[in-house]
């Protein structure tokens, strides 16, 4: 008996592989390191955790299944190994043995950090998942002795950038990540491939065979409710997902049958009088019946799909184009179930060489960061990512994800006011956005209109207006002058982003959608327990960050956007790395400084060679919105390299950090910060205090980009070590504990490459939220500690400031020369 049919000797042995489709595993080579966990409906619930080792899959059942949240320890059951072949299956076991129904829950490949046969056998096993659903550091460890007949181990997240507290991934995805189904459909299909299938490579295309309509007689198919895309930051990873152009138009289904075509709305409305060139155009289809799903758009010169367009339609001057990318039903056979990568191959070969206005909408496999890139670049509205195995479902879900590259939604006209100008019947129009049932003001827009728009909209809005605002909490300015209508029309708006109230910034009118009802239009992806900050979606909002104060992460949104000016002149292009928190100050925190997959997007990176000589996506802010993605992730500190991101290697800024041993009066710190000032200014260089809402203060002496990082440090270094040697009493430039007792340590080490300094503004992950603030030298003086400003009073004090207290840092011009520098070599 060969090693790996001795180490499958259980599993064979509990199984009567006559009757049940799972596979029965033959010796083999060993292939490598996949890893999986498969969903299993059996008398209890769990998941069944597999890695593979010599040659087979080590197996734990884990009751709860996996959390991504380190302070959860989930009990694992170590079971019998099974086949590798193991790996795909996807089906209903029998009754006996394991019966159940089995989804493929997560895949991937996982990456033991030791030597995983001695982890294994001591007990330990510590390793890295390259899952498509979980990603990063986890360790398995057993809690009984080895042996015993119930081996029960722990499986546990290790705390890195992909741990999270705020999601739940057994809530999260409950949909086979290869099949796209949930437990309930794959146990209606039964199991998914035939016995004697190596179940560990890509499963077939074809499916259970669909369903053949008993009334294929010719007649247009009915209506099927749509299926919708879920608002993302950012598309999703892997292979297994498609990427195709978000086109901005009206959504249609396109019915046809009979020699007819009927074009209907995502409301059910009847459209196909309105086109009818579309109509005409789809008649002509080889095919009996069809149910084609797709967008109707204006498309520009350059080929870019263009809603303002689309409202001179009838004007005869704009090309209209119906993008084919969903087929329902083919000739009385329903096609809904069929993963969608088949419904897409029977969409092209039924549309054949269709010319004219019906195009097949194309579409690229993976590389969903590279496609959203390029769209952006191109200037399109977005993307759309699809799960290539998944069967269509009507109504919003995780199998359609959007993702949008400027902000671009529908709102409610609420009034307008009038214009002084001839020939403009108004100035602007109002805007609103349902919360829930409550109607919000959302801001004005006054571009994007001509005359031809002019004249319609104000026809339609003469029948609507009414003498109270629909709207509750209006701004004083949005009252003036306003004549307010019944919230009846909706408009399509384009925008940078969104203030911390939701108001939008450089808004412009696209047209109007008559193929949604005001009631529809809601806040994108704000559905309960989310806020929207500058277009970036804030999930639990109110989740206590500082208990001790009770600021939330909505507040912690709101003071970044509140204060973005300020911030960005110290953050803005920096690469940077945050201090995270996601459950709050109180919970587990970490540092993370590279961009990962769920790093929101709106945070941007920028490539940096590392020291063995590869690259690196490092973290950098470029707007308010990525101050408010920093905070969605429980960002509550911003550390700043000393450089911009275009030229890393050139420095522009030296930090000094005033570190005081604990119990250190802070009026002496405060006088040793004017020494350090007095003897920088001897040198001729000008410096700039900052209250690190710490204990310690910083002195940042601004410098121009001549210098490299090595003179930087060298310098900071040098200076650091002759005031130690001049007063060893006071100072020390070593970081040893126990040479810093009683004394400053003047930390110089902040200015090596890659070195990073708390950001000016930044909240700190301390009791009573302290903010690292900047002062003045003369107002150094009365500053009582180095924490005296907090989130709950930092406003009131910019408030009160008349003058920027570093007034002058930016026109600084001063740099390491060649006699400084030899000053302190």
């Amino acid at each position: 008996m060969g090693k790996i049919d001795t180490l499958l000797k259980d599993y064979k042995k509990k199984r009567d592989f006559a009757v049940t489709p799972e596979p029965e595993g033959a010796a083999g080579q060993e292939r490598g390191q996949r890893y999986l966990i498969q969903k299993h409906d059996a008398t209890r619930l769990h998941f069944d955790f597999r890695l593979e080792l010599d040659g087979v899959l080590k197996s734990w059942a884990v009751t709860k299944g996996p959390s991504l949240t380190p302070s959860d320890k989930r009990l694992a059951v170590r079971t019998e190994d099974h086949p590798v072949e193991y790996a795909g299956f996807e089906g209903v076991i029998p009754k006996g043995y394991g019966a159940g129904t089995v989804m493929l829950w997560d895949k991937g490949e996982w990456e033991p950090k030791e030597d995983p046969k001695k982890g294994l056998e001591k007990g330990e096993l510590k390793f890295t998942l390259h899952g498509e659903r979980l990603k990063g550091g986890w360790a398995l460890i057993r809690m009984s002795d080895k042996g015993e007949k119930r081996e029960n181990w722990l499986l546990i997240k290790e705390k890195d950038e992909h741990a999270d507290e705020d999601t739940d991934p057994v809530e999260t995805w409950t949909e086979s990540v290869e099949t796209g189904r949930d437990l309930e459909a794959i146990s209606n299909e039964g199991e998914r491939y035939k016995k004697g299938k190596d179940y560990s490579g890509k499963p077939p295309a074809k499916r259970t065979p669909p369903r053949k309509d008993a009334k294929a007689t010719g007649k247009p198919p009915d209506f099927t409710e749509p299926q919708l895309a879920t608002l993302r930051d950012e598309p999703p990873e892997g292979a297994d997902w498609l990427h195709e152009v978000k086109y901005d138009g009206y959504r249609l289904q396109a019915l046809i049958g009979g020699g007819k075509v009927r074009l209907v709305t995502r409301n059910g409305k009847a459209w196909t009088d309105r086109y009818s060139p579309i109509a005409d155009a789809l008649a002509s289809l080889d095919v009996d019946s069809a149910a084609i799903d797709g967008e109707l758009v204006a498309v520009d010169e350059a080929g870019r799909s263009d809603f303002s367009a689309l409202q001179r339609a009838g004007e005869g001057d704009v090309a209209l184009a119906y993008f084919a990318f969903d087929l329902l039903s083919l000739n009385g056979t329903d096609l809904k179930k069929e993963p969608l990568k088949a419904r897409k191959t029977a969409l092209k070969a039924c549309l054949g060489k269709a010319d004219g206005p019906i195009r097949y909408s194309e579409h690229i496999e993976g590389q969903g960061d590279e496609v959203i890139a390029r769209a952006c670049d191109m200037h399109l509205e977005g993307i759309i990512s699809k799960k290539l195995d998944a069967p269509y479902r009507s109504g919003r879900g995780s199998g359609w994800i959007k993702s949008k590259c400027v902000g671009n939604d529908e709102f409610v006209l609420i009034g307008y006011r009038k214009s002084d100008k001839k020939g403009r019947p108004f100035a602007s129009l109002l805007l609103g956005e349902y919360e829930g049932e409550t109607l919000k003001y959302r801001g004005r827009v006054g571009t994007g209109f001509d005359e031809a728009l002019f004249d319609s909209l104000s026809k339609k809005m003469k029948r609507l207006e009414r003498k109270t605002p629909p709207v509750e909490d209006l701004p004083a300015d949005a009252k003036r002058g306003a004549v307010w209508l019944t919230p009846d029309l909706v408009a399509q708006i384009a925008y940078t982003e969104r203030t911390a109230d939701g108001v939008l910034r450089h808004p412009s009118f696209l047209g109007l959608r008559e193929d949604k009802p005001a009631k529809e239009v809601k806040m994108p992806a704000s559905g309960d327990g989310t806020a929207t900050i500058c277009g970036v979606r804030i999930t639990h909002p109110d989740r206590v960050m500082y208990p001790g104060q009770g600021a939330t992460k909505r507040a912690i949104a709101e003071y970044y956007a509140a204060h973005a000016d300020r911030i960005l002149e110290h953050v803005k292009d920096r690469p940077l790395s945050l201090i995270r928190c996601p459950s709050g100050r109180d919970g587990e925190c970490f540092f993370q400084k590279h961009h990962n997959a769920s790093t929101p997007h709106a945070l941007k990176t920028v490539e940096i060679r590392e020291k063995d000589g590869g690259k690196a996506s490092y973290l950098k802010i470029t707007d308010a919105a990525g101050l408010v993605g920093a905070a969605q992730i429980g960002g509550l500190e911003l550390h700043v390299w000393g450089a911009l991101a275009d030229k890393v290697e050139e420095p522009e800024r030296i930090v000094f950090d005033l570190d005081p041993d604990e119990g250190y009066d802070f009026g002496d710190l405060k006088t040793a910060a004017r020494e350090l000032r007095d003897v920088l200014g001897a040198m001729g260089l000008e410096s700039f205090p900052l209250l690190t809402g710490g204990k310690g203060i910083h002195v940042i002496v601004p410098i121009e980009r001549r210098n490299s990082w090595d003179e930087v440090k060298g310098f900071a270094k040098g200076l650091a070590t002759k005031l130690a040697e001049a007063d060893p009493d006071r100072y020390v430039a070593q970081a040893s504990k126990a040479k810093r007792k009683g004394k400053i340590f003047i930390d110089w080490l902040r200015n090596e490459r890659g070195a990073t300094a708390i950001a000016p503004y930044s909240p700190r992950a301390r009791e009573n939220a302290p903010v690292a603030t900047p002062v003045s030298w003369g107002e150094l003086s009365r500053i009582k500690a180095a924490n005296q400003f907090t989130l709950d009073n930092i406003d009131a004090r910019l408030k009160r400031l008349k003058s920027d207290p570093w007034e002058g840092y930016d026109t600084v011009r001063q740099s390491l020369t060649k006699a400084r520098l030899d000053a302190v070599g």
